[in-house]
């Protein structure tokens, strides 16, 4: 005899699973976007250098 479906917990394991993937995507994103935005800083800081120096 199969079980009686809960509707309402399977949806909100689903929500749950849905919630925490985006949740990773939005990490890893900003992580991405941190370290760019570090990379070009350095970049810039070492361009400025020697304009300073005149």
């Amino acid at each position: 005899m199969p079980r009686k479906p809960n509707y309402n917990f399977e949806r909100s394991q689903r929500d749950k699973a849905k919630a925490e993937k985006k949740a990773a995507r939005l990490k890893a994103r900003t992580e991405k976007s941190e370290a760019r935005k570090a990379l070009a800083g350095e970049g810039e800081a070492e361009s400025e250098s020697p304009e300073q120096q005149d």
